[in-house]
């Protein structure tokens, strides 16, 4: 494929991989989590290039993820001690990514790492980095890494599909169930970790929030099911990595701050024009319960 291609197939993914979990996490009112944990990651990202002293994508992907499930257990054990949620993901995040940021300030100032890269991210740089199998070019690394998470957030999505369901909607319901809410739950964190930490080095963190919440905050509004939700911010995700693409390129801007600019516009339209809850539809069946 050409490089174009392949920065396009590598955002879709990313949109994709993304908008799935982050379904689970705009019905539990536990979005911002995806925000805390994107930007904690930093400091597995730095505590792997300390301890291994290599930028081995591997033993990144490995601190990365740590962190990242480390970032949900505590914010859980916060909220199980009485710290309200939102106030226990705000002390986690900022701890964390501050102790991060430190960790690089001191001790990796002569290396490639820097914050701004880890916000950003640089998806224009992916088809460069590539992966041989038997002296053959297969591709960039982060297509692969992010098609392997995809496949992964999928088959446990089928697998868990009621468990996922019951839990979101009605945690109680499914504990007396018997079903193991707690397991649900750092499932799912270990979803979100593996899918933040896949995107995070491509597109960097600014882009994976954007794909987590906006995508299924938009569909949120278009439907009341759970499947028809998962497709419908699936494809806004891909929808924006496309669009953004474009846009980008016509604009000579950023690709990923393109993209994330995208999801903000299909969920600025979803929000004026949804037939149940559009702004504009509500408004319009107000009139004719007055005029009536």
């Amino acid at each position: 494929m050409s490089f174009e291609a392949w920065i396009i197939v590598t955002g879709i993914l990313v949109g994709v991989s993304c908008a799935l979990i982050g379904t689970f996490l705009v019905l539990r009112k536990m979005a911002m989590l995806a925000d805390a944990i994107s930007h904690t990651v930093l400091l597995g990202i730095v505590g792997a290039f300390l301890v291994t002293r290599s930028l081995d994508g591997i033993s990144m992907f490995i601190g990365a993820a740590a962190v990242g499930l480390l970032t949900a257990f505590f914010v859980q054990l916060l909220h199980s001690k009485g710290v309200q949620s939102d106030a226990a993901i705000g002390v986690v995040f900022t701890s964390l990514f501050a102790v991060g940021v430190i960790l690089l300030s001191v001790y990796g100032g002569n290396v490639h790492l820097d914050v701004e890269h880890s916000l950003m991210g640089e998806i224009a740089f992916v088809p460069w980095n590539t992966v041989s199998l038997f002296g053959t070019d297969i591709g960039p690394k982060a297509f692969w890494m992010l098609a392997s998470v995809l496949i992964i957030n999928l088959l446990l999505i089928i697998l868990c599909y009621k468990e996922f369901k019951i839990s979101s909607f009605d945690p109680e319901m499914a504990l007396a169930l018997g079903i193991p809410v707690l397991f649900i739950h750092y499932v799912q964190m270990g979803m979100l970790s593996l899918t933040t930490v896949a995107s995070f080095d491509s597109v960097g963190a600014i882009l994976v929030v954007a794909m987590l919440i906006v995508p299924p905050a938009a569909a949120y509004l278009l439907t009341d099911r759970l499947l028809h939700m998962l497709i419908i911010s699936a494809a806004i995700g891909a929808l924006s990595a496309v669009s953004g693409y474009y846009f980008a390129t016509w604009l000579n801007v950023s690709i990923s701050g393109a993209m994330a600019a995208m999801t903000g516009v299909f969920f600025l339209t979803a929000f004026l024009f949804s037939p149940a809850n559009g702004f504009i539809s509500k408004r319009l069946t107000g009139r004719k319960v007055k005029t009536s």
